[in-house]
């Protein structure tokens, strides 16, 4: 294979995320991964076809070490004022920006705890949320969905996991916009991260002395062979799920209603057949799926693939939600098939980091949408699609707000 240099880098527009599937479509048919400029001024190699995503999330020459985030941050960046805001090396040293062997030590103690058997367990409670929360909208013609229904739903899940306080809860929306969205200062960034740090050492004292039947609590509790998360870890895990586990889930449940709601065909077809729902959710996942650009990683080594060498010490973002519309790995890509019976989408990543928290996900995604379905027959959209928006994030994808109409 000859291997060969990119040296043409195009700029990417704040904007593009308002339009990211056309821009990915654009990068897949010019070829294999490319340098381009991120909106907040950091040099990246890009990758947009399925094969060559698949095969980079599962490379070991391919790290997510936190602690150099920062560095690699300063390093690529256009000029040093261009670097983005960044949180403390401290939270960012979670499981999911770490390597093996620490990754591999952080995910069986993390694994400890959220078991498989926790998760069937939430789902009563799940569905409850849900129901209380679909009654509070039933009296309206409209309503907001993310607000409504969305934030609150996992928002609720995560603090009743973590066992906070319902009087705290709402604290974790404004964190997430905060450390998750785009364009925000380095002081509010410094502040929300701060905030979770303390939040979350005041939280691991109280479950310390008085551990309940909270998944946080067997967290904290979580023993392999006399080793255990210390304090640090016990925060950066918080920050994760407040980052990570929230709003990928709030995204998602908007992402999916929006996508059925603008194809009838398959709305209809499920509602004719509820038994199409896990299906549903899957074809969700990879249509407009709440993750567009996976999280920075690095290469430890000269790298080659299809034709391009990408060297050691580069920035590489991995396109998932391109990866999850190529064409070349799923037949008419760019269409909603609620029946494709598919799992290998991208939408929770692949390799060593495949998302701990993806049953949870799927759950909440699949009571969400299911009982919103059953409980409002005539539901649409409120506004005309174009006046809709997505965040103002590269990694996170989703909608701002999505007015529907309950009633008809």
């Amino acid at each position: 294979m000859q291997s060969r240099r990119t040296t043409n880098v195009e700029r990417l527009s704040a904007d593009f995320v308002q339009d990211s599937y056309t821009l990915y479509a654009r990068l897949r048919e010019a070829g294999p991964p490319r340098q381009v400029m991120m909106p907040h001024g950091i040099k990246v190699w890009m990758v947009t076809r399925y094969h060559d995503a698949r095969a980079l999330l599962a490379d070991p020459r391919i790290s997510k070490d936190g602690r150099r985030v920062n560095e690699l941050f300063a390093r690529h960046a256009e000029s040093p004022d261009k670097a983005p805001a960044s949180v403390d090396d401290e939270l960012a040293a979670h499981m999911l920006n770490s390597d093996p062997p620490n990754h591999v030590r952080l995910r069986r103690l993390v694994g400890k705890a959220f078991t498989e058997r926790r998760v069937k367990l939430l789902r009563p409670r799940i569905e409850e949320i849900t129901e209380e929360l679909l009654d509070k909208m039933a009296g309206a013609r409209e309503a907001e969905l993310i607000e409504d229904l969305a934030a609150p739903l996992t928002i609720t899940v995560l603090a009743e996991l973590l066992g906070v306080p319902p009087a705290n809860r709402k604290v974790f929306r404004t964190w997430t916009n905060t450390l998750v969205g785009a364009n925000h200062m380095p002081e509010e960034v410094a502040t929300a991260s701060a905030a979770v740090a303390k939040f979350t050492e005041d939280l691991i004292d109280a479950k310390l002395a008085d551990p309940g039947e909270d998944m946080f609590s067997a967290l904290v509790q979580a023993t392999e062979e006399g080793d255990r998360l210390s304090k640090d870890e016990l925060v950066a895990m918080v920050f994760l799920l407040v980052v990570a586990g929230h709003d990928t889930t709030l995204s998602m449940v908007g992402n999916g209603v929006y996508a059925l709601l603008r194809h009838p065909d398959q709305l209809a077809r499920l509602r004719a057949d509820p038994s199409l729902l896990p299906a549903a959710v899957e074809e969700l996942l990879r249509y407009e799926g709440s993750v567009s650009l996976a999280t920075f990683r690095f290469t430890t080594d000269d790298i080659a693939l299809d034709g391009v060498t990408i060297p050691a010490g580069e920035i590489v973002v991995v396109a998932l939600g391109s990866a999850n519309r190529d064409t070349e790995k799923f037949a008419n890509a760019d269409s909603l098939d609620i029946t494709r019976g598919l799992g290998s989408h991208l939408a929770f990543g692949h390799g060593i980091h495949y998302c701990a928290g993806a049953p949870l996900g799927r759950l909440q995604v699949e009571i969400g949408i299911g009982r919103l379905l059953e409980r409002f027959p005539d539901l649409a959209l409120a506004v005309e699609p174009e006046r809709l928006r997505w965040k103002t994030s590269t990694i996170m994808h989703g909608l701002v707000s999505l007015p529907v109409s309950l009633h008809g």
